[in-house]
């Protein structure tokens, strides 16, 4: 989920998603520029992002979480130079819950929980904006996930899809999930125009009515077989009634309405 304080769209009003800059991977080789090391890499998520809350999904399914550390941000923006008039950009901020219970909003009200949040222990960072200004100093987007090298102090990936590392027998499956239903609901919520928001709103419910069916035949997306796929599915679907379709105006149905997809989140 992005942090930049504008949304990028077509001429159109189509809602575009801009493509992650730090796209490397890790590696078996000893020699790579990244390899696997055991307490070398450490992954940044927020809990109220599905792209992060997939990574941080299959890092649990993988058995990874004794090996790669974890930050979890606060889940409402928060002013990133809160002492610079100048700069009024809002994004991922951290918190530790036993020091500031709460935080208020970027509008100086509300007082929003700090429950389920890991303070970045790494770097020490007090906003996500400060781990992407210590790796470069050209215009980017402040986004989780985020997987980090302890030993380089740099950003090795800001892409979920490569964090996650996508199988090939399943990349058919992935593009239409992606495309159609995890980021069709942001495209029906940041529409700018009635016809970015129809062409969106079909898509969306077109994958979901095609998830459904695949659903009532096949317990998970691939057979029998639960893959990043159905992971990619549950983190938007979990979301769905609650969020998307109130404020990201996807309510043409809801989730609780597809008998299939409403008993996939229980088998995720």
């Amino acid at each position: 989920m992005t942090s930049k304080a504008f949304v990028a769209t077509s001429s159109k009003g189509a809602f575009q998603r801009e493509a992650s800059r730090f796209r490397n991977w890790i590696e078996r080789n000893s020699s790579a520029v990244f390899p696997a090391e055991k307490h070398r890499y450490h992954l940044y998520v927020s809990l109220a992002c599905p792209w992060a809350s997939r990574c941080l999904g299959a890092m649990y399914l993988k058995g990874l979480d004794d090996i790669i550390g974890l930050s979890v941000v606060h889940p409402v923006f928060q002013r990133t130079r809160p002492n610079d008039e100048s700069d009024s950009h809002c994004g991922w901020a951290f918190a530790d819950p036993a020091t500031t219970p709460t935080l208020k909003g970027p509008s100086g009200l509300g007082a929003y929980s700090s429950k389920g949040c890991i303070p970045d222990t790494v770097n020490s960072a007090k906003f996500v904006r400060d781990l992407y200004d210590l790796c470069t100093s050209e215009p980017t987007r402040y986004t989780v996930p985020l997987l980090w090298d302890k030993k380089t102090k740099t950003i090795v990936s800001n892409e979920s899809a490569d964090i996650v590392q996508l199988r090939p027998e399943i990349d058919e499956l992935n593009e239409w999930v992606y495309n159609d239903v995890s980021n069709g609901v942001y495209k029906c919520g940041f529409a700018a125009s009635q016809e970015a928001y129809d062409e969106a709103a079909t898509k969306l419910f077109a994958g979901l009515n095609r998830a459904e069916k695949i659903l009532a035949a096949h317990r998970f997306l691939v057979g029998d077989r639960f893959t990043e796929a159905d992971l990619r599915l549950f983190t938007t679907l979990i979301r769905f009634d609650e969020v998307y379709a109130v404020h990201f105006k996807a309510n043409k149905k809801l989730i609780e309405q597809y008998p299939n997809l409403s008993n996939s989140q229980n088998e995720s």
